[in-house]
């Protein structure tokens, strides 16, 4: 897709012309022709990625076109001359459509991106250009030009861009057409797995103008971006799948050429590390949207001071708060302020990180990533995984450095990606890589091993390798986002029992994670990240004890008490307590130390979201269940506990609503038995459950 300046977009190689409305005038017209002639020829300096010859060719004679079109425009403005208005608005009107389909044709066969593309396309690009030339020769040669009075050398340049249009031979360039049959061979090398020439790869990047890593990135994203529509369109109109398979092996020779051919990425990285200079010491979680918790496309400010991102904020605010989801403030304005230095940041973080960002607001999606659905795109995906493999093992410093951010982009989302890094043995080299003095090589290796972890043999490698370094890590790594990745991991290891309680045993595993929860430096999202893995350990009931030891119930407690707690972190504490609460050592811990008041304090807050308070809801009911009646009797004390309970059962989901409802059901059990308080029996002590 092509996206202009207005936002509106259009697709590669159509030309939604507009015809000039029949009333225009005539000044007007030529106005518009000579400033369209004039955006025509500023092309002649741009790099070509077809067609080149014939390009230049077509721009001479649109240049001969604006001498004529200006001399007209003289003539024009005579009161003197009788001038035929509606035949020669007809003939101009015809050449603007024409121009303005010759500027969408230019701006396509130039677009940084769409290079290797247009290449393919060139026999596509020569039948357009040909229909379009020999237009302009039959609308310029019905234009009533007797009636003008030009110089006799002006009419000659009429006949000359006439005849030049008619003789003009369009037909695909010699060199293309030598560096299409070069690009189809590397793609039919691809699927029988076999690794290309390197200099015939380079010759075929030298003629489009690919150079640099970040045009990759470019050709990468468009050629996405055309799979998904194809794969649109085809769904609509039930055509074949053969342009989506071309696309998908351009996909694959251009993520080849990224990984392995060029090795002048490495002045590159170099630019990438100034960036990260420049955002040294900044926490990645500050540019994610409180809300979403992703990268922030378009930051924003609120009345409070904190940044959003623009989409989350809104939708917010269009489901009625009028609070900053942050602080919980009530706020007197919803205005929003572009929060312009943070999004400078960003964009150098995600440059030097490799991440790609939707436009305008859109899911980011790394379109390098999408399953591949050719045969040379899967075996080009195959022989980078056991290249990049390759320089993990043997190379420097610096190759290192680039196979790891390699690795770290192609195994970012992409199942198929993962599966080949994974058979071709990237995993050894990556757990032998923690151990690095280099603290950017242990990040990148670490992020490398998480994306792995979301692999099913991914995960049985890494465990049975590298468990123990991935804890080590957890608690010394030496990047506050190397010891983040490590908690990730942790928690995709922890989808399987087995791995589950192998991470539970770990002595210095859980104490870790706990260690994120607590700690100040880190903030809620790194926190989240954290929870979410001591959830995924949760799940293995031994697992419980170890997580109440490692001090999880005055942390969370303290978590819950500090207002600056935003909202998800708040849910995914009250959603940790309500795990352990379903033990009875749980339930003791959490009503010890206030949990119970406290819960009911937020169950019963008006400024907190269903979320939250299906929690609470979760957490109540799990300290009831093992508190007995001391602690129903503690709820049936507070009179507006049943209001909010009734609010849940009424707003919440089915399982907040099935909560809720026992709930109700026991503190009516209890009011009516009216047996007063009663000691539950805990292990022979008595607790205040209040």
């Amino acid at each position: 897709m092509i996206h202009n300046k207005t936002g509106s977009s259009r697709r590669i190689l159509t030309f939604p012309a507009v015809q000039p409305c029949k009333s225009i005038s005539i000044t007007t017209l030529l106005d518009s022709l000579i400033q369209l002639a004039g955006d025509i020829v500023t092309f002649k300096q741009k790099h070509f990625s077809s067609n080149k010859q014939t390009f230049q060719k077509t721009i001479r004679q649109i240049q001969n076109l604006a001498i004529v079109l200006e001399e007209i425009r003289i003539r024009v403005g005579s009161p003197r001359r009788y001038f035929p208005h509606s035949t020669a608005v007809s003939s101009l009107s015809e050449i603007h459509v024409i121009l303005q389909k010759l500027k969408f044709l230019l701006e396509d066969c130039t677009r940084d991106g769409a290079r290797i593309f247009m290449l393919m396309s060139s026999d596509q690009v020569s039948d357009h250009l040909r229909v379009l030339t020999q237009s302009i020769s039959t609308s310029l040669s019905t234009f009533p030009g007797s009636f003008v009075d030009l110089p006799s050398e002006v009419n000659e340049v009429i006949d000359l861009v006439v005849q030049q249009a008619r003789k003009h031979v369009v037909r695909p360039d010699s060199d293309d057409k030598r560096v299409i049959t070069s690009v189809n061979r590397v793609l039919s090398l691809f699927e029988n797995r076999v690794t290309p020439d390197p200099d015939e790869i380079n010759r075929i990047l030298d003629h489009v103008g690919i150079r640099t890593w970040g045009d990759c990135v470019k050709e990468i994203n468009f050629l996405g971006e055309e799979i998904e529509a194809e794969r649109l369109e085809n769904k609509k109109m039930n055509n074949s799948n053969a342009r989506v398979e071309l696309l998908s092996s351009l996909m694959g020779f251009i993520c080849y050429c990224r990984c392995v051919t060029l090795k002048r990425i490495d002045r590159d990285h170099r630019e990438d590390r100034v960036h990260e200079d420049l955002i040294r010491g900044l926490k990645v979680e500050d540019l994610l949207c409180p809300i979403s918790l992703e990268i922030m496309t378009d930051p924003v400010v609120i009345e409070t001071g904190h940044t959003y991102d623009r989409s989350s904020i809104t939708k917010w605010f269009g489901s009625g708060n009028i609070t900053c989801p942050k602080t919980g403030k009530i706020l007197t304005s919803t205005e929003l302020v572009d929060n312009v230095s943070v999004s400078q940041v960003i964009q150098k973080h995600c440059k030097a990180n490799g991440v790609v960002l939707a436009i305008n607001g859109r899911k980011r999606k790394s379109h390098g990533d999408m399953a591949p659905e050719s045969l040379a795109a899967k075996g080009a995906g195959r022989l980078i995984a056991r290249f990049l493999t390759t320089e993990l093992t043997n190379g420097d410093e610096e190759v290192i450095y680039r196979a790891l951010r390699e690795i770290r982009v192609l195994t970012k989302t992409g199942s198929f990606n993962r599966s080949c890094l994974v058979e071709a043995g990237c995993v050894s080299p990556l757990l032998n890589l923690l151990t690095s003095e280099d603290s950017k090589i242990q990040e990148n290796a670490m992020a490398g091993i998480l994306n792995l972890s979301k692999h099913v043999d991914g995960k049985g490698e890494i465990v049975g390798e590298g468990l123990g370094l991935i804890v080590e890590i957890l608690n010394e790594g030496a990047k506050t986002e190397t010891r983040l990745y490590a908690a990730s991991t942790l928690f995709y290891l922890s989808s399987v029992q087995d791995y589950s309680l192998l991470i539970g045993e770990n002595a210095n595993a859980i104490p870790g994670l706990m260690r994120i929860v607590k700690g100040e430096e880190y903030g809620d999202s790194a926190k989240r990240n954290a929870l979410l893995a001591v959830m995924g350990l949760l799940m293995q009931s031994e697992n419980h004890w170890r997580v109440l030891a490692a001090g999880a119930v005055p942390s969370l407690l303290d978590l819950l008490r500090d207002e600056a707690t935003g909202e998800e972190l708040t849910a995914d504490c009250l959603a940790t307590l309500a795990k352990l609460a379903e033990y009875p050592d749980g339930t003791i811990g959490v009503i010890r130390r206030g949990g119970l008041k406290l819960a009911v304090k937020i169950l019963c807050s008006s400024g907190v979201s269903h979320a939250v308070k299906q929690h609470c809801v979760a957490l109540v009911l799990n300290l009831c269940l093992n508190g007995g009646r001391d602690v129903v009797g503690a709820l049936v004390k507070d009179s507006v506990v049943m209001g909010s309970l009734y609010t849940v059962l009424g707003n919440g989901e089915c399982g907040g609503s099935k909560k809720a409802s026992a709930l109700i059901r026991m503190i009516h059990e209890y009011q009516e038995r009216k047996t007063g308080s009663v000691e539950p029996s805990f292990q022979g002590r008595f607790i205040h459950a209040w």
